[in-house]
């Protein structure tokens, strides 16, 4: 399903992620799982799919700045916060985030992940998956996937209310 930019409703979105990731958690079998945003979006996300996935617990939180392997390209944010996860280990993780886009950002939040311990299983659910892939790593679930213009990106702006915009970065 490829979809234009402004053809995008995020609730609609989030519905569709929603019932995939039912489906992916009845079809695997996770059980009482644990589910994990990426700071921002990731978050703002798993908050909203929490209710509607019938998930009990604390959601995580995971800021994988000091993961990522390419701060040269995306430089240093400042404003740096600590993860808050529980142990993960032997448990079924949910890890959301907002665009997978090169797939770096889904590597150091594996990485991060491992950190807390060894996941028994992780499923990957994503508001928007776009072209541009650097690392073999795919969703279990999207929302939607979009091919967008070299040079352009799009980025979930929120909490209140969540929306999409689509910025061109010159270079």
């Amino acid at each position: 399903m490829n979809t234009a930019i402004a053809e995008l409703d995020v609730e609609a979105l989030i519905a569709a992620l929603g019932e995939c990731l039912q489906r992916e958690m009845e079809e695997r079998g996770l059980i009482d799982p644990l589910l994990v945003g990426i700071h921002t979006g990731g978050v703002w996300i798993a908050e909203i799919l929490q209710q509607r996935l019938g998930i009990s617990g604390s959601i995580g939180q995971l800021n994988i700045s000091f993961y990522r392997d390419d701060f040269s390209s995306i430089g240093m944010h400042p404003e740096v916060r600590p993860s808050q996860l529980p142990s993960t280990e032997n448990r079924d993780v949910i890890l959301i985030d907002d665009v997978l886009y090169t797939g770096r950002t889904i590597r150091a939040a594996l990485n991060e992940l491992f950190d807390y311990g060894r996941p028994r299983q992780v499923v990957l659910g994503v508001l928007i998956v776009r072209n541009g892939r650097e690392l073999p790593i795919q969703a279990d679930c999207c929302g939607a996937k979009i091919e967008l213009a070299p040079g352009q990106r799009v980025k979930l702006t929120g909490p209140s209310p969540l929306r999409l915009e689509l910025h061109s970065v010159n270079g």
